[in-house]
């Protein structure tokens, strides 16, 4: 079935086929890896509108530039960098533009009210904390630590050598214990 989620071809096969013409391939492609790419973008963004408009990007610039795919990696790592770059330039210009939250409104919880506010209010934490990492390591980061992806893996994501992944975690690593120090304190 063209387009459907039996579609049975390889990822390659598949972008082989939309540069071919194929019109349901790059969508039986996209449907196969979205929840895996909309977690890297939405762990390096921390934000869902911001994550859904990078991966947004990164889909158009995937499907625009299909032909540009070199087989030198798996088609979903080539994704995942698309969309890891996708999300460094939304990085990037955000810091060129930078914008005003609109307040946020209180809304009466309806249970465990200091459970749900102490749970936000570490992921707030750990969030702004990733956003004073530079691009390079908050990616590493993510990678490693919140996908579980391995330092080779990691590397060929990202497009680097393991030692630049090794180094850049490193440093994210004792960032982040300076900046969450105050964590383990508090306990």
């Amino acid at each position: 079935m063209p387009g459907g989620t039996s579609d049975t071809r390889s990822d390659e096969h598949l972008l082989t086929a939309h540069i071919n013409g194929d019109l349901h391939a790059f969508s039986t492609l996209i449907h196969r890896h979205q929840e895996r790419l909309w977690a890297v973008a939405y762990r390096t963004l921390n934000n869902p509108d911001d994550a859904a408009d990078a991966l947004q990007d990164a889909l158009f610039n995937a499907h625009r530039m299909a032909h540009s795919y070199r087989a030198d990696a798996r088609v979903s790592t080539w994704l995942h960098r698309i969309v890891v770059n996708a999300c460094l330039d939304r990085i990037r210009r955000d810091k060129l533009r930078p914008t005003v939250s609109l307040p946020e409104f209180e809304i009466p919880a309806m249970a465990a009210r200091e459970d749900r506010y102490a749970a936000v209010d570490l992921s707030m934490t750990i969030g702004d904390a990733l956003a004073q990492l530079p691009e390079e390591q908050r990616a590493v980061v993510v990678a490693l630590d919140v996908e579980g992806l391995s330092i080779a893996e990691t590397a060929q994501r990202l497009g680097v050598a393991e030692g630049t992944v090794k180094s850049r975690s490193s440093r994210a690593r004792l960032r982040l214990a300076k900046l969450l120090g105050h964590l383990k304190e508090d306990s």
